[in-house]
């Protein structure tokens, strides 16, 4: 079968590339993982009360760390990918060097970014290796992030279970999520108009684009220039506002509960902004690049959303929003919240 990528090359390059976690001994790693377990059992039984969503079948949380991350999302891109390539291919079996060789190079491209990535990511759910999918908390970047920040352990800790449990409720409370985002992503795939040989080149030039921004922080290239067509731009904004949503919600719901049950709630936040906002030149760059800084505002804006209709209509009305795809915000609706009132919970009287 074609690939894009050899997955092989990109797990060992994650591994080899990827920087080791914080000092700790045996058992401060173990006391961290145990309270993390506990942590996050704590944080369901919080947002589902602050929310209002239950998740019957809530999968378990897994402690992982840097290099179980990466090859837990080059499991989950392999699910994606692959398919691609053998549908682009039309079920025929690839044997041209040339491709061989540029799957290689773009398998240790897509290494170096997972290992960057590696050391930053405290919490994920991850979607696409299975249903309905996996809650990831990186343990050696959370205790490596708390002792920067100067944070009581066991806050900040419960406050990014509440973050990442929040993530884990939207996709298990809501039956219908995971199989409208993947369909968005195989609809942004499919609106590429690209044949095989192109559709390689664009993955490796995009995926290129972002190993070479740690060697050339001049660079003004973007991943965005993968996206060519009109429909793709179309899907492009579906996507860009699921996610606002997705993540602001979380935002919304990891401070609202935190003043009860985080006491230095404010503080941690204070602080965790300010180290979302630094970094050096060559780190920014590679932050725009692979789309970090387009999270970052997703977090402000999607917060700000979701607390200006919660204020507005309370938390049950805004609920509506999880009704189907069609009650999702429009990416107009982000910025004008009204507007997504007006269509989908206006106010009686």
């Amino acid at each position: 079968m074609v690939q894009f990528v050899d997955w092989d090359v990109a797990a060992a390059t994650a591994g080899a590339l990827g920087k080791s976690g914080p000092r700790v001994t045996y058992e401060e790693a173990a006391a961290a993982v145990t309270e993390l377990r506990d942590l996050t059992d704590e944080a369901a039984r919080h947002v589902a009360e602050y929310t209002g969503l239950t998740a019957p079948a809530a999968p378990p949380v897994r402690i992982v760390d840097r290099r179980d991350w990466a090859s837990v999302n080059i499991n989950g891109l392999r699910e994606v990918v692959n398919p691609l390539a053998e549908r682009l291919a039309n079920g025929k079996v690839g044997n041209n060097v040339g491709t061989a060789i540029g799957s290689r190079m773009t398998g240790v491209q897509a290494g170096t970014v997972l290992a960057y990535l590696s050391g930053r990511v405290l919490g994920q759910y991850e979607v696409f290796s299975g249903d309905p999918g996996q809650l990831l908390l990186v343990a050696p970047n959370i205790v490596e992030a708390e002792r920067k920040l100067g944070a009581d352990p066991r806050d900040f800790r419960l406050w990014v279970c509440l973050h990442e449990v929040t993530h884990r409720t939207q996709f298990t409370a809501v039956p219908w999520l995971r199989a409208h985002f993947l369909g968005e992503v195989q609809a942004f795939v499919d609106a590429s108009q690209l044949d095989k040989d192109q559709m390689f080149e664009r993955v490796r030039r995009g995926v290129a684009t972002v190993a070479d921004a740690t060697r050339n922080p001049d660079s003004r290239a973007s991943v965005l220039d993968l996206v060519q067509t009109p429909a793709q731009r179309a899907v492009l904004d579906r996507l860009t506002a699921l996610m606002t949503l997705l993540e602001g919600h979380a935002e919304f719901v990891m401070d609202g509960v935190g003043p009860e049950v985080v006491p230095s709630v404010a503080e941690i936040r204070a602080k965790f902004n300010r180290r979302r906002s630094e970094g050096n030149p060559v780190e920014k760059m590679v932050r725009r690049l692979i789309g970090i800084e387009v999270k970052m505002r997703q977090y402000a804006e999607g917060r700000r959303f979701v607390h200006k209709v919660v204020e507005r209509v309370g938390m049950s009305a805004f609920n509506k929003i999880w009704s189907s795809p069609l009650t999702l915000p429009r990416l107009p609706e982000l910025s004008d919240p009204d507007l997504w009132v007006a269509r989908v919970a206006p106010v009686a009287g």
